[in-house]
């Protein structure tokens, strides 16, 4: 059972930076794809940022200019770096990846922005 494990979020002032990384229990090069996705209250789950295997990305509109996703598959780690964070930013960031059928889910990190 493959396992990903989030870290790096926290509590930022507008306009600053935050890394978070995803850790994968087994070689990220198994997956087509890992992605972050974020979850505001009330709101449903939608994608930040993916990365493919062969290390094509592809961003939300409201973040492209500000968040980088990279990966590193000597480490099977996938990192997000977000700068320039605005206060609807703010949400719980998801680490996804998968081989279609499967996708894996980690449980998540608390991004807050405040301005």
């Amino acid at each position: 059972q493959v396992q990903l494990v989030e870290s790096g979020g926290g509590l930022v002032q507008a306009g600053g930076s935050l890394r978070l990384s995803c850790a994968a229990s087994g070689n990220i090069l198994m997956f087509n794809a890992m992605g972050w996705y974020r979850q505001a209250p009330g709101t449903q789950r939608e994608l930040v940022a993916g990365i493919t295997r062969g290390d094509a990305t592809n961003y939300a509109n409201s973040v492209k200019g500000r968040f980088t996703i990279s990966k590193d598959n000597a480490k099977n780690t996938v990192t997000l770096q977000m700068n320039s964070l605005k206060p609807e930013d703010t949400a719980v960031y998801y680490c996804k990846a998968g081989t279609s059928p499967n996708n894996y889910w980690g449980r998540g990190t608390q991004v807050t922005v405040s301005s």
